[in-house]
């Protein structure tokens, strides 16, 4: 399992990116708010541990921004604010735990361990749905306003990502390792013939348009506001 660690104190983070490590996960660092969301944003992480006092978005700012994106990428806040009131806005913003420094390693673990085992035992989702748009993962069945859409494997695992992620802008890297298991190269435009030829079956002919372009970052799909 791959975990984010974002947290400013560099030998804090060098020790706890060691010490997961060994514990067998795989463990990127990040030491501000900027690169925690670009990081979040390029690459498929099962749990994010968060300072709360780092440069930039701070660790509020970040996972208010996540869960207003619609994330559930499960957090574990790491943070010496000891008061009751910062362990409940934590918590209220939608962490799933909140550590005290300092703090004994094993606990850390332990409570990553905790985090994880109760998402792995999540129910497994067998539909997914947006405005009026519905994909049987089972059958991998694919119904816009009553309409079969017939996809591609490519174009089916890319709509799978979006819809899995809804809400979140997702940059070429990220599509390109997820779904085509590749490296992203700057010289290709396979991600945007992908997703024209994607737009092209589920939004032409279709209102609401879903999979929206953001200049610079990537894709997402929602609900257009307003």
């Amino acid at each position: 399992m791959k975990i984010l660690l974002a947290e400013d104190e560099p030998k804090i983070g060098t020790y706890l990116q060691k010490g997961l490590t060994e514990a067998g996960f795989l463990v990127d660092l990040t030491d501000n708010g900027v690169d925690t969301l670009q990081q979040v944003m390029t690459d498929h992480y099962s749990l994010l541990i968060l300072d709360v006092m780092m440069p930039g978005p701070d660790g509020w700012e970040v996972l208010r921004t996540l869960r207003s994106r619609g994330s559930s990428l499960p957090v574990i806040f790491l943070t010496a604010r000891d008061g009751v009131e910062d362990r409940v806005k934590g918590l209220e913003l939608g962490a799933d735990d909140y550590l005290i420094k300092p703090f004994a390693f094993s606990e850390l673990l332990a409570r990553v361990r905790s985090v994880l085992r109760r998402h792995s035992t999540a129910p497994a989702q067998t539909r997914l749905q947006i405005a009026d748009l519905d994909v049987d993962i089972i059958k991998r069945r694919v119904v816009r306003n009553g309409r079969r859409i017939e996809l591609t494997a490519k174009e089916y695992a890319l709509l799978e990502l979006l819809l899995r992620r809804r809400g979140e802008v997702l940059s070429k890297s990220l599509i390109a390792s997820q779904v085509w298991d590749m490296n992203f190269d700057s010289d290709t435009n396979v991600i945007e013939v992908a997703i024209r030829r994607l737009r092209s079956k589920v939004d032409d002919g279709f209102s609401p348009k879903l999979i929206q372009t953001v200049r610079g970052m990537g894709y997402v799909l929602e609900v257009p506001q307003g």
